[in-house]
């Protein structure tokens, strides 16, 4: 075998689209580990070679091999085992983007115990919720005082948590304990804060791999990821053991990552955007994880992090690219950055037309979900169209369906389902924890529906449309959200927007356009108008916005999803 990539695809070269999706082969072992099987195996395989490069916006830097990230996370498996964290007992992470998120969660990986990622955004009510929805017994956290102080006034309504550690920063004062004082008590008893850094320092390095009842087989549950749903209360994905090994598509062929090479994927730890980016698929193709840690971003200083550390492939949400193309791209030296990639949202034509110019690299799309893995894509056999998605990946038997569920016909928009009658793909979930009406919802006759609208052209790409509950129908027509916001970020007033119907007496419903103005730019009817004028000119007529609202911000979900049901109910 030359590569670790050899173990679990049985051809890892393609010559094309048709033969990457026709001979695409992922071969699953028995009791798959990713910790162990991956990772110790790199350790053993390459144990000088850089696993974790990480460095913050204050010029801290720390970088680790494999065989140096194994022994941390043999450290850290130690000290989680000796406060008594078991096989399927809910652990969540509040880590933000500091290096100890990945031994950790590889800790949590060979214990079998659950890892539940989370953002630092979580309020003390948000908190409660995910602990009392999954019986999360303990919670590691960042040095952050509001962090803390939410962790803190969580743990008296959460009966399960029994085990509280803080990670430190490296700019922090060792003298000083943020966890002085802080004790909380209640039922009876009294939880303390761990120093977690100063626990894995003085833990043994080394970890034997469980066996018997405390093994970990493919079945088990490995992840729980809370998503911050446009509507109603997040919900509990289940991904298993096998989860990782549906993230090879991702990084080999989408992001298209290398072995040696060093990859960056824009996401905090607490979204599924990081296993997509920054953990599984980059090590099993033995590429480098990068890791720019920061709190607000500037992209000057992320252009200069990725000139200077010779980043080879690049993945970021649209926006990030968004603020690129404003900068003076050719004072960074790209020379080491072969591959960018981008999801989140579908791409505006002029942002890829504008990156293209500057640096020669094409932004390859990408689709998919948190209780997915890349459902469709531009492979590298595939000449990018901006704005759409690409197409399907391989072991995803993707369809588009009318409301009645029959396939729609080529220009026609349906919504995007997985059929999963002779397969559930490798990486899809395993349902909503706990919530087996909500699964059945959206998961039944060997179907499961996104809720997401899309159309295919003739050349087989995806063209996003919105939500299914975002499409707004109008006199008739079918207008999907995406089509009228990409026009009107072309104007130079928009900074953000979003497009819902809004009841009209004559059409059922009108177009309505909410919109944050840039910098300099006033509300007045004339921009009004303008904008208008604007959206008639760049795509049909007949979808412009008849109604526009200026306000100071947009309704968002936690993980910063616009919240365009907010907007309608406040329209009703």
């Amino acid at each position: 075998m030359n590569t670790l990539l050899d173990r679990y695809l049985s051809k890892t070269e393609f010559s094309s689209y048709e033969d990457f999706v026709a001979n695409f082969a992922l071969q699953i072992p028995e009791n798959f580990n990713f910790a162990y099987d991956v990772m110790d195996e790199l350790a053993r395989r390459t144990p000088d070679a850089p696993a974790l490069v990480w460095c913050d916006e204050r010029g801290a830097e720390a970088s680790f091999t494999y065989s140096q990230l194994k022994e941390l996370t043999d450290r850290t498996a130690n000290v989680l085992r000796h406060e008594g964290i078991r096989k399927g007992e809910p652990v969540m992470l509040i880590l933000k983007r500091r290096y100890e998120f990945w031994p950790t969660l590889l800790a949590l990986h060979k214990l079998g115990a659950v890892a539940i990622p989370a953002t630092h955004l979580l309020t003390t009510k948000d908190i409660v919720y995910r602990c009392k929805a999954a019986d999360i017994v303990g919670i590691i956290c960042v040095d952050d005082d509001a962090v803390m102080t939410h962790v803190d006034e969580a743990a008296v309504s959460s009966p399960t948590l029994r085990y509280r550690a803080y990670v430190r920063s490296v700019h922090a004062d060792a003298s000083i304990n943020p966890a002085q004082n802080r004790p909380v008590e209640f039922q009876g008893r009294r939880l303390e804060w761990q120093d977690f850094n100063l626990a894995v320092a003085n833990a043994s390095p080394h970890f034997t791999r469980p066996t018997g009842n405390e093994s970990t087989s493919n079945g088990d549950i490995m992840l729980l990821y809370f998503t911050s749903g446009t509507t109603g209360m997040p919900k509990m994905v289940r991904h298993d053991f096998t989860y990782p090994l549906g993230h090879i598509v991702t990084a080999k062929y989408w992001q298209q990552v290398k072995k040696g090479g060093l990859h960056l994927t824009v996401a905090d730890t607490g979204w599924a955007k990081a296993a997509w980016g920054k953990i599984y698929g980059q090590w099993i193709c033995e590429c480098a994880v990068f890791v720019y840690d920061y709190d607000r971003f500037d992209p000057s200083a992320m252009l200069e992090v990725v000139s200077r550390h010779r980043v080879t492939s690049f993945c970021a949400p649209p926006t990030v690219y968004r603020f690129f193309i404003k900068e003076d791209l050719s004072k960074y030296d790209f020379s080491a950055l072969e591959h960018c990639s981008v999801a989140g949202e579908p791409l505006n034509p002029e942002v890829y037309d504008q990156f293209l110019a500057s640096t020669g690299l094409k932004l390859m799309e990408g689709y998919g979900q948190t209780e997915l893995t890349l459902v469709a894509g531009t492979f590298p056999w595939m000449q990018p169209k901006p704005g759409s998605m690409g197409k399907a990946a391989p072991g995803y038997d993707l369809d588009l369906v009318r409301e009645d569920g029959t396939s729609c016909e080529v220009g026609e928009e349906g919504q995007i389902v997985i059929r999963t009658g002779r397969r559930r793909p490798a990486g899809m979930f395993a349902g909503y924890y706990r919530d087996p009406e909500l699964t059945a919802k959206v998961w039944h006759d060997d179907v499961y529906y996104t809720g997401d609208m899309a159309w295919k052209d003739e050349d087989g790409y995806l063209w996003f449309v919105g939500r299914a509950d975002d499409v707004i129908k109008s006199s008739g027509y079918r207008i999907g959200p995406f089509e009228v916001e990409s026009a009107l970020l072309e104007h130079p007033a928009v900074l953000e927007c979003a497009v819902t119907g809004v009841p009209d007496p004559d059409r059922g419903m009108a177009v309505k356009a909410t919109i944050v103005l840039a910098a300099g730019w006033t509300a007045s009817e004339a921009l009004k108008r303008e904008l208008q004028e604007h959206v008639k000119k760049t795509t049909a007529p007949y979808k412009y916005p008849r109604v526009i609202e200026f306000v100071k911000e947009l309704p968002k979900t936690i993980s910063g999803k616009i919240r365009r049901v907010q907007i309608r109910e406040q329209d009703r």
